[in-house]
């Protein structure tokens, strides 16, 4: 009996050993996850339909719909297209590079969530804190709740604080600076509460006066609520958060373009951002000078960064919170950071199919969303056009850079790359 199945089990052990190395052979686990360069092929992807994607690209800036863009894809930790149309400046010859340097405007808030984030694996912070206990200057707010008759604000007081977890998925209640149509808006605006010239404690000194525009936790508002982080990162690390920036992350990731300033030696690979289209296609000039150093760094827009340096910071989300040997994140916290925490009744003010993370939207309902990425891709974008998305569950990044002042124009570029992207994969 023995003896007959002796062959059987050296049978059953080479088939097994030859379906592991089949598998290791297709796997995504045999690519050294370094961003380095590699065939689409390699990572399951078709090259010949990737060149849809450039060609795209390309024929957007022939048509004048924009100067520039860079875009990049990355799977299995591989870049698989990396590619530069048009120019920096309508105004000159100088060519879009791949390592262009572009004003990324709101990308910058999931960099502040993973920040915060940090500090909350350090125990800094819990989600159902109430966001007083470390603002004091937020505990007795207001809530706008339309006006009076001689047209000053009707105002209640909130029901209760804020809480930490209400402040990373945009249901605390703040206003912004995107709607001057908006009244709690226009008194943000009126009141130069986001100023970089000024300390970050100067714009809560400027919120506590200003009303919410709803009760804490009843309604999602994009809002300057990561700038308020921003400022709670200095409170919590004892650090500028800047400093805080470049040290725990920028140098550990290797994203060695990326700042809340761009140093002058530097400017020649400025991407500027641009208006119009067609014949009138021009420069706005009317931009802060990137290489002022910030009193005051915006959380929530402003950081410069190339699509390298984005690709090193999404591909470290991808790994689980850690890229090239620097962790900055244990994976259950990227876990919750792509997770809806959005309560039901504030979700319905959100588009279908989404929700938001720790400053991150998250695809939860792709076909209600009408989107080719599937559940649990994760993204933003910036006011200027930069864009960026990360799906886990085909593990891929695309980064995108475009500095276009128009979002009828760069929202249908960010769909146009989504489909081209997703008709590439093959396995």
């Amino acid at each position: 009996m023995t003896r007959h199945l002796r062959p059987v089990a050296l049978g059953l052990v080479t088939l097994f050993a030859a379906t592991a190395f089949a598998q290791s052979t297709h796997s995504p686990q045999k690519h050294a996850r370094d961003l380095a360069p590699a065939t689409a092929e390699s990572v399951g992807m078709s090259t010949e339909r990737l060149n849809r994607l450039n060609s795209a690209m390309k024929q957007l800036v022939d048509d004048k719909k924009v100067a520039g863009l860079v875009t990049l894809v990355e799977r299995h930790g591989k870049v698989v297209h990396f590619s530069a149309a048009g120019q920096l400046d309508v105004r000159k010859t100088d060519a879009m590079r791949n390592d262009s340097i572009f004003r990324i405007y709101s990308m910058s808030k999931p960099v502040t969530g993973v920040a915060m984030m940090m500090l909350y694996e350090e125990g800094k912070w819990q989600l159902n804190d109430p966001v007083s206990r470390y603002i004091p200057e937020f505990a007795r707010l207001k809530v706008y709740t339309g006006k009076n008759d001689d047209g000053s604000p009707k105002l209640e007081d909130a029901k209760r604080s804020m809480t930490m977890r209400e402040l990373m998925t945009h249901t605390a209640g703040l206003g912004y600076v995107l709607s001057p149509i908006n009244p709690v808006d226009k008194m943000i605006i009126d009141g130069n509460v986001l100023n970089a010239a000024a300390p970050l404690q100067s714009m809560i000194d400027g919120l506590a006066k200003i009303p919410l525009l709803a009760q804490p936790g009843t309604r999602w508002s994009y809002s300057i609520a990561v700038d308020v982080q921003g400022y709670l990162i200095e409170k919590f690390s004892g650090q500028p958060f800047g400093e805080f920036a470049r040290k725990r992350i920028f140098e550990p990731l290797g994203m060695k373009d990326t700042a809340f300033y761009i140093p002058k030696e530097k400017m020649p690979r400025f991407a500027q951002v641009h208006l119009g289209a067609g014949a009138s296609l021009a420069v706005d000039t009317n931009r802060p000078d990137p290489t002022v150093i910030p009193l005051g760094p915006s959380g929530g827009g402003g950081l410069f960064s190339t699509a390298m340096d984005y690709a090193r910071f999404c591909e470290m989300l991808l790994q689980g919170g850690q890229f090239n040997g620097a962790r900055l994140l244990a994976p259950r916290t990227v876990e919750m950071m792509r997770t809806n925490y959005v309560n039901p009744e504030p979700l319905k003010t959100m588009p279908p199919g989404t929700g938001w993370g720790m400053d991150f939207q998250i695809v939860t309902d792709a076909a209600a969303a009408g989107e080719a990425v599937p559940n649990g891709t994760y993204s933003w974008f910036g006011i200027a056009g930069t864009w960026f998305w990360i799906d886990p569950v085909s593990d891929l990044a695309f980064v995108g850079m475009v500095q276009h002042q128009s979002l009828g124009t760069t929202r249908a570029i960010h769909a146009l790359s989504r489909s081209l992207v997703y008709q590439a994969i093959m396995e």
